[in-house]
């Protein structure tokens, strides 16, 4: 993913008002994210447990999403539909997008099991892993693992926008 700036992560999002995304919370440390080996930004809200946001790079565009889940999860493992990582004690979470537009607005939703940290694309390249040591893993190739990501994500974010 190539480095974007705060005024470019406000200006993507597609399932909120742009008065709530001039208020949302961006991370400040933008600079210093691993933007090489990112398929997508994606952060909490160190102020309000519960919701996250995502940035993702589509058909040449940023697409910024909201997203609320639940808090204190499962206490049971659990795997990520968008990296198949599988995570213990409560770190894979429903996270849950409203709609962009009309279908939003009448209060439609989507959702999936994702990353509570929302580090896919890092647990996809190894260079993170979660805590859970005897789980399931995906023996196949590194490129195979970041395109499944980069598809997963995106049929997602088509989901929210659709």
């Amino acid at each position: 993913m190539q480095p974007i700036t705060e005024r470019d992560i406000r200006a993507s999002f597609i399932n909120c008002s742009k008065g709530d995304a001039k208020r949302l919370p961006v991370p400040r440390d933008l600079a210093d994210r691993p933007w090489d080996d990112l398929d997508f930004l994606g952060w909490s809200d160190p102020s309000y447990p519960g919701r996250g946001y995502l940035v993702v790079p589509l058909h040449e565009r940023l697409v910024g999403v909201t997203l609320r889940h639940e808090t204190g999860g499962p206490r049971r493992s659990q795997m990520c539909a968008i990296c198949l990582t599988t995570h213990a004690s409560g770190e894979v979470a429903l996270m849950a997008a409203r709609k962009a537009g009309e279908s939003g607005r009448r209060g439609n939703s989507v959702g999936t099991y994702m990353c509570s940290d929302l580090a896919c694309s890092l647990y996809a390249r190894r260079i993170k892993t979660p805590a859970l040591g005897n789980q399931y893993r995906d023996d196949s190739p590194t490129e195979e693992r970041i395109e499944r990501v980069r598809d997963n994500m995106n049929a997602f974010v088509a989901r929210v926008d659709g």
